[in-house]
């Protein structure tokens, strides 16, 4: 087994989580000849990892900083997701909706998606 396999092996040992994934498309309603927006499935039990990451940000003009969370997602480098995509991932017994924010860092053994905490629409 070569270098590349056996790493991209050893990164996906750690997922222990698994995503699905839904698209916000454009679909025409065939008796109405109306089109409106739809979350359509694209990926469903998708093995993945969460990884969250502690960020200290001081804010210009106040005296404490700012804390935040930058969250990551892992998962298989030939899997297509979409910016804007809807993530629903489970890890660890807890399922949380998130949004995918940009192009994701595609390597040889796995990519990342940095992932913003959905906010549910009402």
């Amino acid at each position: 087994m070569d270098m590349g396999k056996m790493h991209r092996k050893a990164v996906e040992s750690l997922y222990s989580g698994i995503c699905t994934v839904y698209e916000h498309r454009k679909v025409k309603d065939a008796g109405t000849k109306l089109t409106g927006f739809e979350d359509i499935l694209v990926l469903e039990n998708q093995p993945c990892r969460l990884s969250f990451e502690r960020i200290n940000a001081a804010v210009q003009g106040e005296s404490a900083a700012g804390v935040s969370q930058a969250i990551k997602l892992f998962l298989s480098p030939e899997i297509v997701i979409k910016p804007g995509s809807e993530i629903t991932v489970t890890q660890n017994g807890i399922t949380a909706d998130y949004t995918s924010s940009g192009v994701p860092a595609v390597y040889q053994s796995h990519q990342e998606i940095i992932l913003e905490l959905e906010e549910r629409r009402a």
